[in-house]
């Protein structure tokens, strides 16, 4: 696998870097951001993935969140790829909820999505086995993420047992089978049959998780999106049902925009870091 740097920008003492490959698994070329704090020139460094929200690209993390500072106190190399496959010959939808930009970190099972839309296994599998093959990483991972990112990291984590130190999430989808947002997606995606959406639902997968890897997750209470497609409580109550450890704090004021992010990223990377580190 290719790695064709497109972007380098001196960064807190490291490198904020831009990468383009050909995604055997997606079938076509993928962009991801890699930050490279400075002690990454001497030792081999704990990776944390960010999966970015719907209309994202790996551009509005970098650029507004704020993280490379803490990334760089904490010796964490970021990654944060592309939101969903994308280019000629790839499906899409007019809609900004489905298609380019929506991956719904899933695999898709329909028609016309199957042949590219397979985020779940590109972000768990290959895009791991690329940063690890051409990076200074020690190959432990973290993974966090915000909105339909939120979603991506809690589902990866718990179908992944093992290959995750830790895992956080911004004002997440928890319960994509049950709000519009992720109705919408899985029928396109995955079909009619709603038993086939539990895989990439958290609140579903929590019933049946092998491991009890600490949650924590971030939620503003000014979210415009709070009651009809986060719906953070389903999470509390899943969690609590199986005795999972979760730690949701509610912001007041905060909505759901990267300044939201930005005043919390440096807390969650610190949380990475202990885990990572530990």
């Amino acid at each position: 696998m290719n790695l064709e740097r497109i972007e380098h920008r001196a960064c807190f003492g490291g490198w904020q870097d831009v990468y383009r490959h050909d995604s055997a698994v997606l079938g076509c070329a993928m962009n991801v951001a890699v930050y490279l704090p400075p002690q990454a020139e001497k030792e081999r460094l704990p990776v944390l993935y960010w999966l970015s929200g719907l209309t994202c690209t790996e551009q509005n993390f970098i650029a507004k969140a704020g993280a490379q500072r803490y990334a760089a106190e904490h010796g964490v190399i970021v990654v944060a790829p592309d939101t969903s496959p994308r280019g000629e010959g790839v499906a899409d939808d007019p809609a900004y909820d489905l298609g380019q930009g929506a991956g719904f970190y899933l695999n898709a099972t329909e028609q016309p999505w199957t042949t590219h839309y397979r985020m779940h296994d590109y972000v768990a599998q290959e895009l791991p086995a690329l940063v690890e093959a051409s990076f200074p990483t020690n190959g432990v991972r973290g993974i966090s993420g915000h909105s339909m990112g939120g979603h991506g990291a809690l589902t990866i984590a718990l179908r992944n047992p093992g290959r995750y130190r830790s895992v956080s999430a911004f004002a997440p989808i928890v319960a994509p089978a049950q709000v519009p947002w992720g109705e919408k997606a899985f029928a396109a995606y995955l079909g009619p049959d709603r038993s086939r959406w539990a895989q990439y639902d958290a609140v579903e997968l929590l019933k049946t998780a092998s491991e009890r890897l600490p949650l924590l997750v971030d939620q503003g209470e000014a979210d415009e999106f709070l009651a009809t497609q986060l719906r953070p409580e389903l999470l509390r109550e899943a969690c609590a049902a199986v005795n999972h450890p979760l730690t949701l704090r509610l912001h007041p004021g905060y909505d759901h925009s990267y300044y939201f992010i930005a005043s919390f990223i440096g807390e969650h990377i610190a949380w990475h870091a202990r885990a990572m580190k530990g």
